[in-house]
């Protein structure tokens, strides 16, 4: 296996920087999801790492060796893309061992590697079958287990999921998270889904317009995000951003208020009184408030409710005209166009700049 660093690199076409300026270190053994909306660079990113896009700047280096030049099967890396790349005519068990017979590589190795990836896998029962006979998610270990059986120092993945319903996502990234248990690979995994991000990553790196925006644990990214773009991104339902105007500072402390929210007293650094802001609450810290005296609240008239069994999404419009959503764990019940506060605790919230 192998540790992977990314030194300012750089990816340009004609006079349009795609990817600038990213500085990151993989260790051994890590599993990296990089995430962000369709076209922020992610994919450019990861082709750049397996040798599919050349480099315009900086410098790639895999266990210690500069990769910039080497060629793509030179760098020890298997790469899972979002379309599978079977061959339609040759069987799950031919797919699967089709580059190392291009290697030429002993026929009772071959069996032997085949044999224990669709072990890992789960794929005994269907090495006879072509592709045309399987399912999107076995298909999709097949793919897999083509990558499995090079022995790479490094997986990539390319939104391996996002051709599958959501029912079989959620099996496949459990036996994904499984995989890198069980192999102790190093993993990069691209994806434009938060929830995979989240549920599947050691760390996660954010991208939008080219530029890394935070790269942490999931947990820290939900509970300490960078910037508004991190803190909107991440989570879901996504958090709910309300402009307030700065009242009054104390050393690192910040009040806040609107026509919509009461005072709210929060830490954060860079404000003066006076100044526009805009204040982060996610719909998970919104809790219906029964009680008219303190604490900090919002208040609104209810738009739409959404009964999900486990939760109930209320969505209203704030007196500033504002949307926001408050996810209530209870069945309680709403009407539409009726009156509505919410509490939340300060210490939950964020302030970022207007």
């Amino acid at each position: 296996m192998a540790g992977l660093r990314l030194a300012s690199v750089r990816k340009k076409f004609g006079a349009t920087d795609v990817i600038r300026n990213v500085d990151l270190d993989i260790a051994d053994g890590e599993f990296v999801v990089f995430v962000g909306p369709s076209g922020c660079g992610k994919s450019t990113l990861l082709r750049m790492i397996a040798g599919l896009e050349d480099i315009t700047g900086g410098d790639l280096f895999i266990d210690g060796r500069r990769c910039n030049d080497i060629e793509p099967r030179a760098r020890g890396i298997a790469m899972v893309f979002q379309s599978y790349a079977l061959y339609p005519h040759l069987t799950v068990y031919e797919n699967m061992s089709f580059g190392l017979t291009l290697n030429r590589t002993p026929k009772s190795e071959i069996d032997t590697r085949v044999r224990e990836a669709a072990r890992i896998l789960k794929l005994e029962h269907l090495l006879d079958r072509k592709p045309s006979q399987l399912s999107g998610g076995q298909r999709q270990r097949v793919a897999i287990g083509r990558a499995i059986i090079r022995k790479p120092a490094v997986f990539l993945f390319d939104e391996p999921l996002s051709n599958l319903d959501a029912a079989l996502r959620m099996d496949m990234r459990m036996e994904i998270a499984k995989l890198h248990k069980e192999l102790g690979a190093t993993m990069i995994y691209v994806t434009h889904d938060q929830v995979e991000a989240m549920t599947l990553a050691d760390k996660i790196v954010v991208l939008e317009g080219g530029v890394v925006q935070q790269i942490g644990a999931p947990i820290e990214l939900y509970k300490k995000p960078a910037n508004k773009f991190v803190a909107g991104f991440i989570g879901s339902p996504k958090m709910n951003f309300l402009n307030v105007k700065v009242t009054a500072v104390s050393g690192s402390s910040v009040t806040v208020e609107s026509p919509t929210v009461s005072p709210v007293t929060v830490e954060a650094k860079g404000f003066s009184s006076g100044d526009r802001a805009v204040l982060g609450v996610r719909p998970q810290y919104l809790r219906r408030d029964t009680d008219a005296t303190g604490g900090s609240r919002v208040k609104g008239n209810v738009s739409l409710v959404e009964r999900l069994g486990t939760e109930t999404i209320v969505s209203f419009e704030t007196m500033s005209n504002e949307r926001a959503l408050a996810a209530i764990p209870q069945d309680e019940v709403f009407e539409a166009g009726s009156a509505v506060e919410f509490a939340f605790d300060p210490q939950l919230s964020h302030l970022f700049a207007a």
